[in-house]
């Protein structure tokens, strides 16, 4: 008797061991990790979306569309009134950046990048003359890792397209894009009252009626004096649209968020490495709207989703709009990282039109059809984006796995800092957001200095991988995505 019951126990306790070292059974990436999860909320970065005002940004397009018109043509016009056109709005903004400066301690550095863009060639030149164009961006520097950067930018240009050479008559610009030039400003108003270890960059741009003229000269400038620039926000049409007959098909707790596929600046050799490896959905563009969707995950999706200041933004796996173009292409051409936001639905009623009514109808990019507590719910979702990514360690660097060798592992390489908290993200091959996200170090693990290698229990074949790097707060950085090596 004694006998059959030790055997019996034997046999158990046998069993209970193969079953704490067999793989667990199913599908491999469903059984490891967890899926994907908000991170922690930092009080600090609450406590600056709380002091985002709609009011404040309300003062800002008051301001900007005061200036009458200010289309991009009317640089240097002296035959202007004082308070009329773009240079008097690009002194206001300048002002505006001085004064936030002030309450901050002058922690702002503040620059223009101005030049003269030639005359555009043939009958659709929208630049017929020499012409001074002036951004303006203000910086403030990182505590810690001031080198790397976050930008955040709208255009504060405006015209309407009848008459793209008229700098005279009114051209107000509230949403298209006052609203994104506002987004900027706040930022910089509820963030300078906190300090982050990386540098955050708060710009406004000119010259984006005219084929993104601005954007493109300080992309190139911040290519050319080798900033280390790891993601763009570009704000352009954010405003909301409250024309009663339009209210039905808008969404006021949506934005969009585009970003690009491939990088507008791959060779045909890495265009070629990618499609092969099928992450033709994953470039450093697509890794930032996907991190933007991560932060508000954790700011601004509360239950319930139609909740006052909620704000879920809709990830749009394309360049921009049908036939438009904005700002953050511009950087995305010098190969920086960049997305554009643009509300749910647009009305172009009231974008480039002549200020008029006609049948009835009011055209024209006034004012009254802005959307201040939208605003207001796109600028907190953008400080949050800055706030985190400029407090997340660096994104991982020489992202490679190994593609020869017939097995279901999968071998990771990359560089990363040797205090990151590194996670392993992954998902299905069809979906278009991480699903599971795990600590490297759960994993088979080695690491030589910040060179680090991990092989994982998931097969390469049936999910897209990638790293990210986190501090262990919930500050977390955009994922960088392997190629085959």
């Amino acid at each position: 008797m004694h006998l059959r019951l030790t055997i019996a126990a034997v046999s158990l306790l046998s069993l209970s061991l193969a079953a704490q070292t067999r793989q667990p059974a199913g599908v491999d990436f469903q059984q490891h990790g967890k899926p994907l999860a908000k991170q922690p909320i930092d009080p600090q970065i609450a406590a600056a979306l709380r002091d985002v005002s709609p009011v404040e940004m309300r003062k800002t397009i008051e301001a900007l569309v005061s200036f009458h018109n200010r289309n991009t043509a009317g640089g240097g016009d002296t035959t202007l009134p004082p308070h009329v056109g773009v240079d008097a709005a690009a002194a206001w903004i300048r002002e505006r950046f001085e004064a936030i400066s002030k309450d901050c301690g002058n922690c702002l550095e503040i620059h223009e990048d101005v030049y003269t863009q030639p005359a555009q060639p043939g009958p659709r030149g929208r630049i017929i003359k020499p012409t001074p164009l002036k951004s303006i961006y203000a910086v403030m520097k990182g505590t810690s890792d001031p080198d790397r950067r976050v930008l955040v930018t709208g255009h504060y240009d405006s015209f309407f397209t009848r008459d793209m050479q008229n700098v005279r008559d009114e051209a107000p610009g509230a949403n298209d894009d006052a609203s994104g030039t506002a987004v900027s400003l706040e930022c910089a108003r509820v963030l300078t009252k906190h300090r982050f270890p990386a540098t955050i960059v708060f710009a406004t741009v000119t010259g984006e009626e005219q084929g993104l003229l601005g954007s493109r000269h300080l992309a190139q400038t911040a290519k050319k004096v080798g900033w280390d620039l790891e993601a763009v926000l570009n704000n352009d049409i954010v405003g909301g649209d409250t024309t009663p007959a339009d209210l039905a098909n808008e969404d006021k707790h949506r934005v969009r968020v585009f970003s690009e596929g491939i990088s507008l600046a791959a060779t045909p050799e890495e265009t070629q490495k990618i499609l092969t490896a099928g992450y033709e959905s994953d470039s450093s563009s697509r890794q930032l709207a996907r991190s933007v969707a991560d932060v508000a995950r954790t700011y601004t999706e509360p239950a319930p989703p139609k909740a006052a200041d909620a704000l879920k933004p809709t990830l749009v796996f394309r360049l921009d709009r049908y036939g438009r173009g904005g700002d953050h292409s511009s950087f995305n051409r010098e190969g920086f990282t960049g997305v554009r936001f643009t509300e749910w639905r647009e009305n172009f009623d009231h974008q480039h039109q002549v200020v008029r009514v006609e049948n009835g109808t009011q055209f024209g990019d006034l004012i009254q059809f802005d959307d201040f507590p939208y605003m207001a719910r796109v600028a907190r979702l953008n400080a949050a984006t800055l706030a985190t990514l400029a407090s997340a360690p660096p994104i991982p660097q020489k992202v490679q796995f190994k593609a020869g060798g017939l097995n279901n592992d999968t071998t990771i390489t990359w560089t990363s800092t040797a205090d990151a908290h590194d996670e392993v993200l992954w998902r299905e091959t069809s979906a278009p957001d991480w699903q599971f996200s795990a600590p490297v170090a759960s994993f088979q693990l080695t690491a030589d200095g910040n060179a680090k290698t991990m092989t994982l229990p998931v097969s390469k074949d049936n999910v897209i991988l990638a790293i990210r790097s986190c501090d262990g707060k919930g500050h977390c950085s955009p994922a960088a995505a392997p190629l085959p090596r």
